[in-house]
């Protein structure tokens, strides 16, 4: 459960009678991490292994390989087709198990897979989505093979131009146990309860519509295995979902689809949508093919009908108009916390400064490089400002007014991994908001045809009945919970190095920061 001050007690006055009697137990979900192999045998790989005439199908190649790329069937004369996506490539030449020059007749040869050229994009590479595949499947930082490309995309911009300015010599050399990644979500000191979560991250708002339930549901249960949060999206309120109620943010969106007074009272924390950074002055849109009977109940919409959210909510002009908002909400569930998630206008620090004396806990700011591949290439390219540059913005307006300590800021837009969440923090923010990282995790391979009811080939971005079951829950789960500790153990890392004692103390220190415009090379990382 989370970190709640509020004793039990107080926290049973503080609920509406019903919304209590409904509450059932929470799933029982761990951290601990176990081996969540690729979903299909012959997995996209990095290295695949050329078998000439010449193997004599002695087996050494398979008996010296650690990772067991070989696969040599019992009673058959040939080599089943390896586990190429474990082979670690030429990274394994200096050891003694490199089947190349171990094997007695010359007969292997490790080639790069031609199909790597057509996986990812600019701000995704191929590298970078195959290390995000390890972490997944491993729990652990991904081999040195996926190097640079790994902490770096090739965008030309944003965070790919930032570098960590790590010292030869930390001036404090820390435990990894001595490093707290925890983050405070209230910080107004207004009797609403003290939430902490143990990473300064949570899963964004991905609606039961955009992706498939078993996403949905698989993001929640890591969600309590971390002790942090998973968002709704604007999408409605799955029943499902009832068991992690402690680890929910529902999201109040302009088109109010779902948004019930029953499942606000359910959560800890509730998001108000105003803006995305990758569709701004767009609103959310959902294609008929993917309002399914589900969804539509869910949505309280007709079944096979496109719906659009409009762009903004036509009750809210000003910040007065924002503070009826949430205090309609503090009086709906008296323990909630209250995010506000804005995109990333050139005013977009006189939004958060309005946000704070609105009453908001959490302000949310979406940049222009998020959005799953359904969001329009022309608005997330081009619209919202970058993140990068939001984030010091906002960060040194509310120290300015005086009011940095009294609220969180989050970031979001195009976070990818472990680098990205340091670089924002240092930058300004308390933490991050992850969505598209998630969805690699699962095996997403950037297709970018999210819009589409049958369009995903991984069976997470549908609502189909025969695609969406193909994802198994379990697998689906440790996958994510995986992936969050692969992130908690780099970054942990990448603080010690800084000789940084928490999380807390990375933030705003933008004097560890590198801009590779402005530096020889000699400098960086």
């Amino acid at each position: 459960m989370a970190n709640f001050s509020v004793p039990e007690n107080q926290l049973k006055e503080l609920l509406p009678a019903q919304t209590m009697a409904t509450r059932v137990p929470q799933y029982q979900c761990d951290r601990t991490v176990r081996p969540a192999p690729p979903r299909y045998r012959n997995e996209i790989s990095k290295y695949i292994i050329r078998r000439s005439d010449q193997c004599i199908r002695c087996g050494k190649c398979a008996a010296i390989c650690p990772q067991q790329v070989h696969i040599r069937k019992p009673g058959y004369e040939y080599f089943a087709e390896g586990r190429y996506h474990a082979c670690i490539g030429p990274s394994c030449e200096n050891t003694d198990n490199y089947c190349v020059a171990k094997c007695p007749q010359g007969a292997l040869e490790i080639t790069e897979n031609p199909m790597i050229e057509a996986l990812g994009d600019y701000r995704w590479p191929s590298d970078m989505i195959l290390a995000t595949w390890k972490m997944a499947e491993s729990g652990d930082v991904p081999p040195a093979e996926y190097g640079y490309e790994y902490e770096y995309g090739d965008s030309g911009g944003g965070f790919d131009k930032l570098r960590l300015k790590f010292p030869k010599t930390p001036a404090v050399v820390l435990g990894l146990d001595e490093i707290d990644t925890s983050l405070e979500l209230n910080r107004r000191d207004d009797g609403r309860p003290r939430i902490k979560i143990d990473v300064p991250w949570y899963g964004g708002g991905m609606s039961f519509g955009s992706v498939s339930n078993t996403t949905q549901l698989a993001k929640a249960r890591a969600a309590v295995a971390w002790n942090t949060f998973t968002c709704t999206g604007e999408g409605g309120y799955m029943e499902r979902l009832r068991p992690y109620d402690d680890h929910v943010i529902t999201q109040v969106a302009t088109g109010l689809f779902g948004v019930r007074e029953e499942t606000i009272q359910r959560v800890p924390i509730v998001e108000f949508k105003y803006a995305q950074g990758a569709k701004p002055g767009l609103g959310g849109h959902l294609l008929g093919d993917k309002n399914t009977i589900s969804v539509s109940r869910m949505r309280e919409a007709v079944k096979g009908i496109s719906l659009f959210s409009p762009f903004p909510f036509h009750s809210v002009y000003s910040i007065e108009d924002h503070m009826k908002h949430i205090d309609w909400i503090k009086h709906i569930n008296r323990r909630a916390l209250v995010s506000t998630k804005v995109s990333t206008p050139t005013d977009v620090d006189m939004v958060a400064v309005g946000s704070y004396y609105a009453g908001t806990h959490i302000i949310h700011i979406d940049g222009g490089y998020g959005g799953t591949g359904a969001a329009p290439d022309i608005a997330k390219k081009n619209i919202a400002m970058p993140i990068e540059y939001a984030i010091p913005k906002v960060h040194g307006f509310l120290e300015a007014e005086g009011v940095r300590d009294g609220i969180t800021l989050i970031a979001s837009g195009g976070i990818r991994n472990p680098y990205d969440v340091a670089k924002a923090i240092a930058l300004g923010a308390d933490g991050v908001v992850i969505g598209t990282a998630e969805l690699i995790a699962l095996g997403c391979v950037r297709c970018t045809r999210c819009e589409s009811g049958r369009g995903c080939p991984r069976s997470i971005a549908t609502t189909d009945a025969e695609l969406a079951p193909q994802m198994d829950l379990d697998w689906a789960t440790q996958r994510v919970v995986n992936l969050y500790n692969a992130w908690r153990k780099e970054l942990v890392c990448i603080l010690g190095k800084l000789g940084l004692r928490s999380v807390k103390e990375l933030r705003g220190r933008t004097d560890l920061l590198l801009h590779m415009d402005y530096t020889s090379g000699k400098e960086q990382s």
